[in-house]
């Protein structure tokens, strides 16, 4: 079900992939790399990185613990080897690797499942990795990559709020169960070794609960900021009732408390430019019509809040509609097959 697409052309399936309910929803990609310099430089090192957000009006705490990361410098004039260690949260480029790999896992034969522990992952090579990335407009490399998936699996997060009476407010885990990678030699004597994921309860329980929505994976690869390829997946999760006729809100109140995205803006007015911008990309690409704004203003012209009210192109409402059909093929299929589905 996971790797069942709904779409009229091969070329256009493999533009899809999936977008998780709550997970996609989390704002665990929200720092920099300049905010992470910014804090290491003040405090020496990252601290607890806390913020909230909200799930179909529920307010939810997200707690990351930051990773460190030994790094081998070599001298090219002398060969002399340094060591050094570096403090990160996942961010901008984590966030490509792991929608890459969600994309690499609905190909056939990539995905596994584990019954015994109810849990899903991917087995895929990092030249397959690579080159997915290069494909939509991402490209890294092995370096790149590896330290991406290192950060990934030694990061540590937690999430609280009433969503989940299994998962909530339980003890930190990875962003990834499991990772099991390959030595630089290893990839030079064989490219095509297997390297293997499993992905986090999160995931694993959205993938048995049918938690998840086919969306235009390879249009949202192709966008150049992190904030339109969020919105674009928000759109995905939340616009799916999307017609010419019934325009969509967002507020820009929302977008900042939700997305983590802006709290570097020391100004008011910078943040609303750059949903602006994001709001422009995604028009640019297809995903809107148009959109408008709407200023609130309060004392002395103060601006309070934006009012954005979108109105989605064709493209978009038709690959909704797709979307809607699929997830209620899969929620037939799951109930004949005696999966644990939940209504959503």
């Amino acid at each position: 079900m996971f790797s069942f697409f709904l779409a009229n052309t091969d070329e256009a399936r493999e533009q899809l992939s999936n977008t998780f309910d709550f997970w996609d929803s989390v704002p665990r990609y929200s720092v920099s790399r300049q905010q992470m310099d910014k804090l290491v430089k003040e405090k020496g090192h990252l601290p607890l990185f806390e913020t909230t957000f909200q799930y179909h009006k529920t307010p939810v705490t997200v707690q990351i613990q930051p990773v460190q990361v030994k790094t081998e410098v070599i001298n090219k004039q002398t060969g002399e080897k340094t060591e050094t260690i570096n403090h990160y949260y996942p961010s901008a480029s984590e966030e490509l690797v792991e929608d890459a790999l969600r994309k690499i896992a609905t190909e056939q034969s990539t995905a596994f499942v584990d019954e015994d522990n109810k849990s899903f992952g991917v087995n895929f090579t990092l030249n397959q990795l690579r080159k997915e990335l290069k494909r939509r407009g991402h490209t890294r490399s092995y370096q790149q990559i590896m330290l991406s998936l290192e950060i990934m699996a030694n990061s540590r997060i937690r999430i609280e709020g009433d969503i989940s009476l299994e998962l909530s407010g339980k003890k930190f885990i990875g962003f990834f169960n499991e990772l099991t990678t390959v030595s630089r030699k290893q990839l030079e004597a064989d490219p095509n070794t297997k390297c293997r994921v499993v992905f986090n309860p999160w995931i694993n329980r959205a993938i048995r609960e049918l938690h998840y929505r086919q969306f235009n994976y390879g249009l949202m690869m192709s966008h150049k900021a992190q904030l339109s390829r969020w919105l674009h997946k928000q759109l995905a999760l939340k616009y799916t009732f999307a017609s010419l006729v019934h325009p969509f809100k967002m507020h820009y109140s929302t977008i900042k408390r939700d997305s983590g995205l802006l709290a570097a803006y020391g100004r008011e007015r910078k943040a609303i430019e750059a949903v602006d911008e994001a709001f422009q990309e995604l028009q640019d690409t297809g995903v809107l019509q148009s959109f408008k704004k709407e200023v609130v203003s309060g004392a002395r012209g103060r601006i309070e809040d934006v009012v954005y009210v979108l109105t989605a192109t064709m493209a978009f409402t038709s690959a909704m509609k797709a979307a809607n059909k699929r997830l209620s093929i899969n929620t037939e299929n799951a109930k004949t097959s005696k999966l644990p589905v939940k209504n959503r």
